[in-house]
């Protein structure tokens, strides 16, 4: 597929792609926390697929690594002693997410040998439609139970989480070639800066221009990335709606990540003919947006199927 190298095979070695040869790194590797149940994401990816990164990026050259909460900082800790600079974390912010949690009060019954009350039905629903609420699938009804205990009782409500809003992507960097300043860097390697041009949040149809120097083309965008409008006046952000249910009836990856928050990354990291590097391609997503911004691929994936989806997905982008 032209500018595009993808390859069913493991990651690690790296074995195709030449040394400093890749203008930046964007992937959304294992989390480590085992994401309903599937054995990819058992545990974090080995520290080597790191090493072999940052020797194939230019220098100065940036990555995004999507990570979660509960292990970011084992990822942080494992990209920083591969070599890397930690420059940031964005936030990938949004409002729908599913809470991990349960009521702790009617553990609390069944360890005191109690039996918990019955409180009648309510309906379970999962899946988003995009017509709202009101057209979600109705899976079962479920039996409400409440505490019956008096340590229960008491407890009633407890959880052992908050509902999840944001998922974190880790901004980093390889360092710049010894003895040379960023101008110097970016004008033997074409790396070194982030594409703030590019990734302006335009002004609202109306809007007056804001700031001490503001800029035709509009804000610098933030570290955080929404999914709904938030607003108080004069911060503004990049607003990435999740990918909701059948969206692509053929991709069924657990963790698919949209187009658009790709293209806010690609974006971001590259400019037009430079390279991007995906060791942990899964459906594809960073493959599609390089092609539609006009950057070259370079993507792994070790699984089959998902392999099959994003062969299938840049093939139909390139048409």
């Amino acid at each position: 597929m032209g500018d595009y190298h993808i390859y069913n095979k493991s990651c690690y070695g790296l074995d195709e792609v030449r040394k400093n040869s890749v203008h930046a790194l964007i992937t959304d590797p294992p989390y480590g926390i085992s994401y309903q149940n599937n054995h990819w994401d058992k545990n974090l990816p080995e520290k080597q697929i790191w090493s072999d990164a940052l020797d194939r990026l230019r220098p100065g050259a940036f990555g995004a690594v999507f990570s979660a909460v509960r292990l970011m900082h084992r990822m942080m800790v494992d990209l920083e002693d591969s070599g890397f600079i930690i420059k940031d974390v964005l936030f990938w912010s949004y409002l729908n997410g599913m809470p991990k949690s349960r009521d702790i009060a009617l553990d609390i019954d069944k360890e005191l040998g109690v039996e918990s009350h019955n409180a009648g039905t309510y309906k379970y629903v999962q899946g988003y439609r995009k017509e709202g609420a009101a057209h979600y699938k109705t899976e079962a009804t479920k039996h409400k139970k409440v505490p019956a205990s008096k340590e229960g009782k008491f407890f009633v409500g407890s959880g052992l989480g908050l509902k999840p809003a944001y998922e974190p992507v880790i901004l980093v960097q390889k360092p710049t070639e010894k003895k040379l300043s960023v101008a110097q860097n970016i004008i033997k390697y074409g790396t070194g800066a982030l594409n703030i041009e590019q990734t302006r949040i335009p002004y609202e149809k109306g809007e007056g221009k804001v700031g001490h120097n503001p800029h035709p083309k509009g804000r610098v965008a933030a570290n955080i990335v929404r999914t709904t409008a938030f607003e108080d006046g004069y911060d503004k952000f990049f607003l990435v709606p999740k990918v909701r249910q059948h969206a692509e009836t053929y991709n069924n990856h657990p963790t698919l990540k949209p187009v658009d928050l790709m293209h806010h990354l690609t974006k971001l990291l590259t400019w037009e003919g430079q390279t991007i590097l995906d060791p942990f391609m899964g459906s594809g997503s960073t493959g599609v947006s390089a092609y539609l911004l006009r950057r070259k691929f370079v993507g792994y994936e070790l699984d089959k199927e998902y392999f099959k989806i994003a062969k299938r997905r840049m093939e139909e982008a390139v048409i």
